[in-house]
């Protein structure tokens, strides 16, 4: 059985142990040859800024606690997968972390070499996103990243290493949602679909993806 990664900091005054709770959204599976992985990694600068919903602003040092778990779940499912010899490796977070700087659908700006952040807000994703790009180009087989938060539906090769060659190995997937693109009319919102995903571990790219579309979601078409 896996062991729960904890968020655990310390406090600056007393050295004592804090934030000694689960990250329950971090878990870990290995199914015919496949290695699955969930992170704790959520929108809105990865909790660095205000998500919108009401609350002021983020929480720094709940981020730092929760970046220090996520990175090393991250680091052992690669571990788990190379030792297991696995064919490839789902990693499924909630956070559009953005690519490049183009900042698609409201997705953070950032420099595809660097990683680094170009739009001026908290930076959340820098550190977990090296990490990410450093595993999947040594481990050289297919790596899907899954993620919502901008509800852009897109299947792309986002990542480039730091001399900005893709890296052809990753995948993103980038699920439906109920979101108002910008610029399209208000009936226009009911996005909800699915993505099922089909899985061979023989074949040589492990994973292929078929947008589902839910009838009763249909977008309905004005009368002209």
């Amino acid at each position: 059985m896996q062991t729960d990664p904890l968020c655990q900091g310390t406090t600056s005054l007393t050295g004592q142990p804090r934030f000694l709770t689960g990250c329950v959204e971090n878990r870990r599976w290995t199914f015919k040859k496949v290695t699955y992985a969930t992170l704790n990694v959520q929108g809105s600068c990865n909790n660095l800024c205000s998500s919108g919903a009401g609350d002021p602003s983020g929480d720094a040092e709940e981020y730092a606690h929760r970046e220090v778990a996520d990175e090393q779940w991250l680091k052992q499912t690669f571990d788990e997968a190379e030792d297991r010899d696995s064919a490839g490796v789902m990693i499924i977070w909630q956070a559009d972390p953005g690519f490049d700087t183009f900042g698609f659908q409201g997705a953070p700006k950032r420099n595809s070499a660097t990683l680094v952040e170009t739009d001026g807000n908290p930076d959340g994703f820098h550190d977990i996103l090296s990490v990410l790009r450093d595993r999947t180009i040594a481990f050289k087989k297919p790596v899907v990243l899954v993620h919502g938060d901008s509800h852009y539906f897109m299947i792309d090769k986002p990542l480039l290493d730091s001399s900005g060659r893709r890296v052809e190995n990753f995948t993103r997937v980038e699920t439906f949602g109920d979101h108002a693109f910008a610029g399209s009319p208000q009936w226009d919102t009911n996005d909800v679909h699915w993505v099922k995903v089909l899985v061979d571990p023989h074949s040589r790219d492990v994973f292929a993806f078929q947008p589902q579309i839910v009838p009763a979601n249909r977008v309905a078409v004005p009368s002209p």
